[in-house]
């Protein structure tokens, strides 16, 4: 595979003005980048945070070079690297990047076809947030379908506007990916507190619509064992799958994502991939830190100095804050990070550290004499130690106290 660009005028162009795409367009001059939103690129955490009303759109913009808005790119010429868009626009590459990112999955559900009918909403992109906001007022009764972490963050947000919300979780608990049972049992008594009605195993089977004057509205969400939630609001949270369709039908190696190497190159040594859409040595990240630190690895490849990747430890963060309107009763801010495997296998070492009363919850795993993974929730004061300790993999001193790592300095 080619090493570096062809010569230093070769066109850079990256599809894709998500977090992935905005940041590289910042670190490599003259790159042309085209974005299917009309927004400026903008930082997808935040997005609970615009439902809340907490952020106005312009808040959680980021930097980024210009970007050709509201265009897609719907072919790649590989022979003669070119990029045809919608609007009958032509790009010529020396380099493609694509940073497609991902689309929410759209459960099987009785009720829902391609077209969402009214009333029904994803929760992915700046659009969706604002359409969210548009329509959410104190009193209406919102059903949140999956209880992730984009399902956590919708329901929190839905409940600050004052909406009825019920969360539906087919899992045994919130944010399986992420949480033990005991920190979900934790994080589920922080959205009860604050009025979102919780339910675990519960399997979401159709939606129920009426026919208005305006089109079909779903009025309520249809559970397996046959019980009914009215909603004026139903958000589909159920999770994102990458988007590889343009890769796909350009020939490129696809099997989950978009197959990179270390250099975040495809099967085409003109065409990389990062972000959402790329896998990398098997694996799908889905979250904004790796692709950040993709898009800075890229930035060296294509300026044609040694970069490599290989591959991100991630944490998760989520913090659940407190209501904005001032002498309002609730729940406090709740904070949670999660990283590696916290369940531990047999064989492995765990310590818990439990504050009921201030809803603090602290365990680590330690297998082989390495920290395997990790869950805090509440105070957060020893993450950053032990987020550094798990992210250099190195050996435990053997005369470290388990509990030493859940102290503030994570053992450092």
């Amino acid at each position: 595979m080619r090493k570096t660009r062809e010569s230093a005028d070769a066109p850079v162009v990256v599809i894709g003005a998500g977090m992935a795409g905005a940041r590289l367009a910042t670190r490599v001059p003259g790159a042309t980048v085209v974005g299917e939103e009309r927004h400026a690129p903008y930082n997808r955490v935040l997005l609970a945070d615009v439902l809340a009303g907490r952020y106005a759109p312009d808040v959680i913009a980021l930097p980024s070079a210009e970007v050709r808005r509201g265009v897609r790119a719907v072919r790649i010429d590989r022979a003669d690297r070119l990029v045809h868009c919608d609007d009958g626009g032509v790009l010529r590459y020396g380099r493609l990047v694509l940073a497609t990112g991902s689309n929410p999955v759209l459960p099987p559900l009785r009720g829902l076809g391609p077209a969402l009918p009214e009333g029904v909403h994803p929760f992915r992109t700046l659009n969706d947030a604002l359409a969210l906001r548009a329509a959410v007022r104190p009193g209406v009764r919102a059903v949140v379908i999956g209880g992730g972490l984009l399902g956590v963050s919708a329901a929190r947000a839905l409940a600050e506007c004052g909406a009825q919300v019920v969360l539906a979780q087919q899992g045994e608990h919130l944010m399986e990916r992420q949480l033990d049972p005991e920190a979900a049992a934790l994080l589920r008594g922080h959205l009860e507190a604050l009025g979102v009605e919780v339910h675990t195993e519960c399997r979401v089977r159709g939606l129920r619509r009426t026919t208005l004057a305006t089109g079909e509205s779903v009025r309520a969400v249809q559970l397996a064992d046959g019980y009914e939630l009215a909603a004026d609001l139903t958000v589909l949270a159920c999770g994102v799958r990458p988007r590889t369709g343009l890769a796909r039908a350009a020939g490129l190696e696809v099997r989950k994502g978009i197959v990179v190497d270390d250099e975040l190159r495809t099967s085409d040594p003109y065409i990389h991939a990062l972000g959402d859409c790329a896998e990398h040595r098997s694996t799908l990240y889905g979250l904004a830190g790796p692709a950040l630190e993709q898009a800075d690895v890229l930035a060296e490849v294509l300026a044609g100095r040694p970069g490599r990747y290989e591959g991100t430890r991630a944490l998760t963060r989520l913090s659940l804050r407190a209501g904005k309107a001032e002498g309002t009763k609730g729940p406090e801010a709740l904070d949670l990070a999660a990283f590696g495997e916290p369940r531990p296998l047999p064989g492995d070492d765990v310590v818990r550290l439990a504050d009921a009363t201030r809803g603090a919850y602290r365990t680590v795993v330690v297998r082989d004499g390495r920290l395997a993974g990790g869950v805090l929730l509440g105070d957060l004061g020893a993450v950053g130690g032990l987020a550094r300790t798990w992210q250099d993999d190195e050996s435990l001193p053997p005369a470290m106290s388990l509990l030493h790592l859940l102290t503030d300095d994570g053992g450092h």
